[in-house]
């Protein structure tokens, strides 16, 4: 008897945006200065030129317009824009709907460089997606890291 196939498909934004006023902009350049003239005065400076780049490009990324992203959740795997992520290489899932942001589905890998696969859900395909993914993968209560809450409260 086949199987059937099934999947949910969709699209969402790559990241949550926050347009960045000129005020962030100003306090983002005066930390930064601030901390390499710090770096100059311990005699760092390299350092210093590390932390005017870094300055930089979180400037030239804050200002960049997220990209809408495909999502999918299909009988193989999880795919996120041309990548698939078969279910033999993930170890379990959470489907977080408190977020502030909207529902997300968080997703354990087992890659060692990226753990956690975090993607927003629309509210309708909720219980679709959990019985898709609970035929394959554990369940298991996932947390979003602390780096990615942290760049959220920063306007990442």
């Amino acid at each position: 008897m086949a199987e059937e196939i099934r999947g949910i498909t969709w699209e969402a934004l790559e990241h949550h945006h926050d347009e960045k006023r000129s005020d962030w902009f100003w306090a983002l350049g005066i930390v930064t200065v601030g901390a390499a003239i710090a770096m100059m005065m311990f005699d760092n400076t390299l350092f210093a030129i590390l932390i005017l780049l870094a300055g930089f490009v979180m400037g030239v990324l804050a200002m960049r317009e997220p990209k809408v992203i495909a999502y999918a959740v299909t009988m193989r795997g999880i795919r996120i824009d041309e990548q698939l992520y078969p279910y033999s290489t993930l170890e379990c899932f959470f489907i977080d709907e408190d977020n502030p942001l909207g529902p997300q589905l968080l997703i354990k890998s087992e890659k060692l460089f990226m753990p956690l696969l975090i993607m927003p859900i629309p509210e309708e395909y909720l219980d679709e997606i959990d019985d898709i993914l609970s035929e394959r993968l554990p369940e298991e209560e996932l947390e979003e890291p602390l780096a990615s809450k942290v760049f959220e409260f920063f306007g990442f």
